[in-house]
């Protein structure tokens, strides 16, 4: 069958001002190959007609054809010049007929785990208002510093380095870890406990791994971190929300695989668990034999009272496993936190986490290891407790002198953020979007509830102060006791 030719000149788009000339034309070319107006077969103009048709050097015209042969989109031979290819490499892509056709939604089969898992909201990047939670003062952190820890420790690289480590994490950023967590929370464990992972979301989803199958029970403190109950529920267990009360979460009843705990400071109530019912929960978890998780996510910031020891310190069982985070300290894209296991555990934690995160990106451990033996995690840990406190003390000044009558916050001690009690006859759901027109930020204590019948009585807000300068925190106040006159 004889070649098809073209016997025309090519005509191309405008090239735009300052485009690379070998670059235009291959995407000029290659448009006119896939929009059909060069059919397989055609043959293109020779790189001299090319060259003085469009005023570009023959060195231009082979660079863009060579670009296109090697894609496969046209292809040449001694004595014939160039022609577009017969087939296409986008044609190899399609198995299906060329015309439109209804597509039939594809019949899957999802594992019961994908069936129950629920998205977790992200953050989400905004400009910080009153009364963020969950979140640190990033304008504050000392990015010039961990630009300049970054780039010492990449031109030092070593090829271990970039190769990888062990599951575990970086054997430098583990025994500071270990050096931190026993000096700071009285914990007790040895390097070879610690296990460096992305943050407290993959400790959960870890610790769920290993101990909780599908039906099994599992505790933890309702109100409480959602994210610890999605988890849970992906994993098919039945999760029991457990009371909190002035001395924290109440002790379980029965028999469970799991209890999930916030005792440094509860989230979201900001209580933090009292001696005597820290060691009621140990008594309680040896006898019928489960397994605490204790999330100490925020305790770093303590603005009065003595430090409370983790949970862990008083455990002589190996029945406590400790997960901190890195993101609520520094920065929240620090995807990088810790777990400290019971030594027994130690090969089953670094079996499992072989076989699904490797391990965490390890430059980054590299830098945070850095930044902590080298003193600038206290430094800037001391800095912070100091900025945060008087954000909380402008909260509470600026609450008293607007928000009586309207809005009780409880007293705080530790933390980034508190809970807040609205009057009588003021629903926090209503009082949340009152305020979100106002421009404010607040969330309902009951979101962090689970089941029908939520264990807070008492109608509430969650309140961030950390993130939110003076000035925002007083213009928060102000337009949240706005809000909440409307509606008393």
């Amino acid at each position: 069958m004889p070649k098809r030719s073209t016997t025309l000149a090519l005509t191309l788009v405008p090239r735009p001002p300052g485009a690379p000339a070998t670059h235009w034309l291959y995407g000029a070319i290659r448009a006119e190959i896939l929009e059909g107006r060069l059919r397989p077969g055609a043959r293109l103009p020779a790189s001299r007609d090319l060259a003085l048709q469009y005023g570009l050097s023959r060195g231009t015209i082979v660079s863009a054809f060579a670009q296109l042969s090697s894609e496969g989109y046209v292809e040449g031979a001694i004595g014939s010049g160039t022609r577009v290819s017969e087939v296409l490499p986008d044609d190899l892509l399609h198995t299906g007929p060329s015309e439109p056709v209804q597509k039939a939604r594809p019949r899957r089969v999802l594992s019961s785990y994908g069936r129950r898992v629920g998205l977790f909201p992200a953050y989400r990047a905004r400009p910080i208002r009153a009364f963020r939670a969950d979140q640190p003062a990033l304008d504050l952190f000392p990015t010039t510093l961990w630009a300049q820890l970054a780039a010492r420790r990449l031109r030092r690289a070593t090829t271990n380095l970039l190769l990888g480590t062990s599951p575990m994490g970086y054997p430098p950023l583990r025994e500071a870890v270990a050096d931190y967590v026993r000096t700071a929370r009285g914990v007790q464990c040895t390097a070879d406990q610690i296990a460096i992972v992305s943050g407290v979301q993959e400790a959960l989803d870890l610790v769920t791994r290993l101990f909780v199958d599908p039906l099994d029970r599992v505790c933890m403190e309702d109100p409480g971190y959602p994210g610890a109950a999605l988890a849970f529920e992906a994993r098919g267990a039945r999760v029991v929300g457990l009371s909190v009360d002035d001395e924290g979460m109440t002790v379980p009843r029965g028999d469970a695989r799991l209890v999930y705990v916030t005792p440094g400071h509860q989230f979201p109530l900001g209580i933090s668990m009292s001696l005597r019912r820290r060691l009621a929960l140990l008594e309680w978890a040896s006898g019928s034999g489960a397994m605490i998780l204790e999330d100490d996510y925020d305790s770093e910031y303590r603005y009065s009272g003595r430090p409370v020891p983790a949970l862990q310190g008083l455990d002589r069982r190996g029945i406590v496993l400790f997960a901190g985070s890195f993101s609520k300290v520094l920065f929240p894209s620090l995807r990088l936190g810790y777990l400290v296991v019971p030594s027994d555990l130690v090969d089953v934690v670094t079996a499992t986490l072989s076989i699904t995160s490797r391990h965490a990106p390890l430059i980054d451990q590299a830098i945070l290891a850095d930044f902590l033996v080298e003193g600038h995690f206290a430094r800037h840990v001391r800095r912070m407790r100091e900025v945060y406190a008087e954000r909380l003390a402008v909260l509470m000044e600026s609450a008293r002198a607007h928000l009586a009558g309207l809005l009780a916050i409880s007293g705080l001690e530790a933390g980034l953020q508190t809970a807040a009690w609205v009057a009588d006859g003021i629903d926090a759901q209503v009082a949340a979007r009152a305020a979100a027109e106002r421009d404010v930020e607040v969330t309902p204590l009951a979101w962090y509830t689970r089941g029908r019948r939520p264990r807070v009585t008492r109608q509430g807000l969650h309140l961030g102060f950390a993130a939110v300068d003076v000035p925002e925190i007083r213009r928060g106040v102000r337009d949240l006791a706005r809000a909440l006159e409307s509606l008393s």
